[in-house]
């Protein structure tokens, strides 16, 4: 039997992250109990303190366990929180401490979600690879610069830490983890059961790029805003480096440092994010690119497949029946 242990920390921890790994475990269990064979699971929540008061005190969570009953477990599952999640690490000292030990002690350990804040403040994804909700990204890479973000995708795992990408998307981790642990039937049965796309492999569709600019660099802000406005025409990166009186080396630098990107970098996805709303309003591909300031068929598809995971044809079939369905619906 695999003890999992759904970490309750201090702060705003999203009720649906906790629930579904308990729904889902425990269903596990009954299709076990169904068959006559041994329950698969031992589910404890474990927390910092009796109960956790939430959503202004419309729920409250009472784990059944506190950090100190368990000494050794087998899965760490960190929930979604909200609100400060770069102070997370500042008021849970001793659930970090006590994760970092479980890990030692042979645990593997998962975020859901904006979670990852929590598992990057452990020091356990330094220099690894990790997802979290795409709207947070900017301001996961400003707090945890160490860390190597890919937000585009739904699941990470490195030598058995987990994350998983933004909301729903947390399920499709739940669903690797019922692969791995207990085979594909199971996981193809609960895909089914809870009505989740079981082979859905990045969230980069659902993604709207937010610059970071809480920097606080008045320069690289001004850099920002002139690539935002103008990224429509021609702007060389030298040249806009030259006009803010730095040196190309310098200006890269000073950008990544504080907007989480290079500027050229920035300047595709300022591109992109305008390519995928025409799109979107169902304006034909060559009309989208233009507009976005590409004119060459290829480098744009190439970079619109990197950021979205989709051809821009496929992206606007999709999403222009979701809109236009929508409106109908409205």
């Amino acid at each position: 039997m695999k003890h999992i242990s759904i970490l309750i920390p201090e702060g705003d921890v999203v009720v649906n992250g906790v629930a579904g790994p308990l729904i889902v475990f425990d269903w596990v269990n009954e299709v076990m109990r169904e068959r006559g064979e041994p329950l698969a699971y031992a589910i404890d929540l474990v927390g910092v303190k009796p109960e956790s008061q939430l959503y202004n005190g419309r729920f409250a969570i009472r784990p059944n366990k506190m950090l100190k009953d368990i000494a050794q477990t087998d899965l760490v599952i960190v929930p979604p929180m909200s609100g400060d999640l770069a102070g997370l690490g500042a008021i849970n000292s001793e659930a970090i401490a006590w994760v970092r030990a479980m890990h030692a002690g042979g645990a593997e350990v998962g975020s859901l979600c904006t979670g990852a804040f929590m598992l990057a403040a452990t020091g356990l994804v330094d220099g690894k690879a990790c997802t979290t909700h795409w709207s947070v990204a900017p301001w996961f890479r400003s707090t945890f610069p160490q860390v190597d973000l890919h937000e585009e995708r739904i699941i990470t795992e490195v030598n058995g830490i987990y994350s998983s990408g933004g909301a729903e998307s947390l399920f499709n981790l739940l669903l690797y983890w019922l692969e791995k642990f207990n085979g594909r039937e199971i996981a193809l049965q609960a895909a089914k059961r809870y009505e989740i796309d079981i082979d859905r492999d990045s969230q980069a569709p659902f993604l709207v790029f937010q610059g970071l600019k809480g920097h606080g660099d008045e320069t690289v802000l001004k850099a920002q805003r002139i690539l935002e406005d103008k990224y429509a025409e021609v702007i060389g990166i030298d040249e806009l480096a030259a006009d803010l009186a730095l040196s190309p080396r310098n200006f890269n630098r000073r950008f990544k440092d504080a907007a989480g990107l290079a500027p050229l970098a920035y300047l595709q996805r300022v591109r992109i994010e305008v390519a995928k709303k025409q799109l979107e309003r169902g304006v034909q591909v060559n009309d989208a690119m233009y507009t976005c300031g590409y004119s060459d068929h290829k480098t744009f598809r190439n970079i619109f497949k990197r950021v979205t995971s989709m051809s821009p044809r496929d992206y606007r079939e999709r999403y222009t029946k979701v809109t236009a369905e929508a409106v109908r619906m409205g």
